[in-house]
């Protein structure tokens, strides 16, 4: 195709500006795009045989392609091969009034970015023409090189592997009536989190199949074949369908293809003009059916067959990354710009198409950009124990008022992969019931309930934390040894929310059974090195880890986390009978000022403990009775919130949104910890206690997690890793003289 440059031509549209190449009137323009097919009542084609309708979607397939090649040629970087690859699919989607659109390739970013700017969405963020698209491009306060939740009209981040489909699963619970399609490529389907998830959803909710799997079939990864290159048709058919799709719909571009070109995967953009049209009619029709039979409540996935990077630079894994050659300079950039160049009066109609569809741009249209209404919990059911009175398990209490929000707001979700019974929380299982397909009262089993409970740490994450993220109140548990398999995509959403342009309920997690407790299972069962991954995260600066000592505290922790927005907040509670130590008002206090003193003795010199956790009291509570007997001044101190007790810039609070500015001054500091020595305790990792050492200015010591071991107690576990009362004293004596 001969291309003009726009200087030779006049009334350019002016959200041109920046587009390089234009090209010739295309044939039948006159005839199949004089006017919009999409019924602006309706925000849709009417039928997608219309050959208007096939006609434009392949004119916007075109436009996608076009702009993912010059904005990442314009950086010289990002990845425009795997999103080329399906552009007739996602124009499809938009051309049929669907704008709810996931990912779960982050890969795909600069084809979103593309997309959003097609629509309009980015004007929210000034960015008015395709110059500005250009210049903004995986630029700070710009557009992230992958997706994130600061763009308007972007449902969800994308980044690691395998974790779109937990954003399309929830959003389709909460939405029942819209759809939500997710692309995902065919390099990331060796994740094997992606089909066992929907396999677990769909069993558990099996009329929620209002989210569709565009699998983007394209025959490469990153930089190699994909694994599933060599699957003919029916066996990729027989994959899904062995995973419980009920609907496979499969547009293969080879079909089409009348270039001869070799191999089982081809570039549709090679095609005769006419055929290129037939491939769009396929797949604007299978879409359609696809789209209608997951609306319709079959498990349904849609895949299109077509060659990585068709339409782009290159093809095969070289499309998927630009490199420093790959400027708008280079021969071959501009080789495929001008090929894929579109005349001025084919960018109108794809922009008024784009914007028409869906009743309007994705910035004012999809479920994300609208705060989902919450019905009012009211008062929790808390239950104030005397301090000093019988031993309470920590996590029982929070269960009952767990069971309490479940039972106010019937879109509450609580996710948990090893059992709640064995966490002390089986009173949640009974009052809101595990879903599950068979009704067993001995088991608290209900088609209707509201424990999810995969055996994949990752689903239930993914679940919990995809709610939250799309307006929704959930409660991941998970044993603390395990937990760090579903993290990845917790901190995805935790840096998302920490973006978001709107209020979203945090995305709270309890963590249990703790390494003290799980001494006769051994090292296999005793990670509490996952509280370093949180102390790291704390420098976010929404990212809240509490440490509740007793039935009481964890009570009001529970309470404080559901008043919170767009935060990540991990409770860390020992399933064990415990001491009650606090009242309510002591934690409220340790909430607000990271720590709370739980005793003081005083003598010639003083010692300060600062204790992280609930069993970590016990020696700390039998050294201090033993050094009272040497004359030596004893504080205790139980960190509840130590993200309270970094200085405002040690994290970047004020970056976030729904930023909070809450930390402990310096003299309130002193207050709490000068002494003439300073020792931290914590059954976890010592990076937990960073915020106390950077600020202590007395001599100190810390004792922490070393590694694990088969033992018959917590207090032999202890012992193993050196936090005992006869340590604790020893050390603090020599800090002291």
């Amino acid at each position: 195709m001969t291309a003009v440059t726009p200087q030779a031509t006049s009334a350019v549209p002016n959200f041109c500006e920046g587009i390089q190449y234009f090209g010739e009137a295309l044939p039948d323009f006159d005839k199949y795009g004089a006017t919009s097919a999409i019924d602006s009542a309706t925000g849709a084609i009417a039928n997608s045989t219309d050959p208007a309708a096939v006609y434009q979607t392949l004119l916007t397939a075109d436009a996608l392609r076009y702009l993912t090649l010059q904005i990442t040629g314009s950086k010289a970087s990002g990845h425009p091969g795997g999103f080329a690859s399906q552009a007739e699919a996602y124009a499809a989607l938009v051309m049929l009034g669907y704008k709810n659109i996931i990912t779960e390739v982050g890969h795909h970013a600069p084809g979103f970015y593309s997309a959003m700017f097609l629509d309009r969405s980015l004007e929210d963020m000034g960015i008015d023409t395709v110059q500005q698209l250009r210049d903004r491009f995986r630029e700070r306060h710009g557009l992230l090189g992958h997706l994130s939740g600061f763009i308007p009209g972007i449902l969800a981040p994308a980044g690691p592997l395998g974790q779109g489909q937990h954003f399309a699963m929830a959003a389709a619970l909460l939405h029942k009536d819209k759809l939500f399609p997710f692309t995902l490529g065919d390099g990331g389907l060796g994740e094997p989190y992606i089909m066992s998830a929907m396999a677990h959803f769909n069993t558990a909710y099996p009329h929620a199949t209002n989210f569709l799997p565009v699998l983007v079939w394209n025959g490469y990864s990153q930089e190699h074949h994909s694994m599933v290159s060599l699957k003919t048709n029916a066996q990729m058919t027989a994959y899904w369908q062995g995973n419980g799709f009920e609907e496979v719909v499969l547009i293969d571009a080879k079909e089409f293809d009348d270039q001869n070109q070799p191999g089982d995967y081809v570039n549709s953009t090679a095609f005769s003009f006419e055929k290129r049209l037939e491939f769009t009619k396929a797949v604007l029709a299978g879409v359609d059916k696809a789209a209608r039979s997951a609306l319709g409540g079959k498990l349904t996935v849609f895949i299109i067959k077509q060659l990585k990077g068709s339409g782009v630079h290159t093809t095969g894994a070289k499309s998927h990354n630009l490199y420093p050659k790959d400027t708008l300079d280079a021969p071959h950039i501009i080789a495929a710009l001008k090929e894929r160049a579109l005349p001025q009066a084919a960018w109108q109609l794809v922009r008024k198409n784009c914007e028409q569809a869906g009743g309007g741009s994705a910035a004012k249209t999809v479920v994300t950009e609208f705060e989902l209404p919450l019905p009012d919990l009211g008062e929790l059911p808390l239950s104030e124990y005397t301090v000093g009175g019988d031993p309470k398990i920590s996590t029982t209490e929070m269960g009952r008022l767990v069971s309490a929000v479940g039972q106010k707001d019937s879109n509450f979700i609580v996710t948990n992969a090893d059992g709640n019974a064995a966490s002390g929380i089986g009173n949640i299982n009974q009052a809101l019931k595990i879903i599950h397909p068979t009704t067993d009262d001995i088991y608290n089993q209900a088609p209707n309930g509201q424990v999810y409970e995969p055996l994949s740490e990752d689903a239930c994450a993914g679940l919990a934390a995809g709610l939250s993220l799309m307006g929704g109140r959930t409660l991941w548990c998970s044993y603390e040894s395990f937990a760090i398999n579903g993290l990845p995509i917790w901190q995805t959403v935790i840096q998302a929310m920490a973006e978001l342009r709107r209020p979203t309920p945090s995305t709270i997690t309890l963590y249990t059974a703790g390494a003290l407790e799980q001494g006769r299972n051994g090292w296999t069962h005793q990670r509490p090195e996952i509280e370093a991954y949180f102390a790291a995260m704390m420098r976010n600066g929404n990212v809240f880890p509490l440490f509740p000592p007793d039935a009481n505290s964890i009570q009001v922790c529970y309470e404080w986390a559901l008043t919170t927005k767009n935060k990540g907040i991990v409770i860390t509670a020992s399933k064990s009978p415990l001491p009650i130590r606090t009242n309510f008002n002591l934690t409220q206090k340790g909430l607000r000022d990271g720590a709370v003193t739980l005793q003081e003795v005083s003598g010639g010199k003083k010692v300060v403990f600062a204790v992280i956790g609930d069993m970590t009291l016990i020696p700390v509570f039998e050294t201090a009775a033993f050094l009272e007997t040497e004359g030596i001044g004893v504080k205790i101190v139980s960190v509840i919130n130590p993200r309270r007790l970094y200085r405002p810039d040690d994290t970047a609070w004020d970056t976030c949104s729904e930023p909070d500015g809450g930390f402990l001054d310096d003299e309130k500091f002193a207050e709490l910890f000068a002494g003439d020595a300073l020792i931290g305790v914590t059954g976890g990792a010592a990076a937990m206690l960073e915020p106390i050492m950077l600020r202590s200015n007395c001599r100190r010591d810390t004792f922490a997690w070393k590694r694990g071991e088969t033992t018959a107690s917590a207090g032999e576990l202890m012992a193993f890793n050196g936090i005992t009362a006869e340590a604790l004293t020893k050390r603090a004596i020599e800090l002291v003289h």
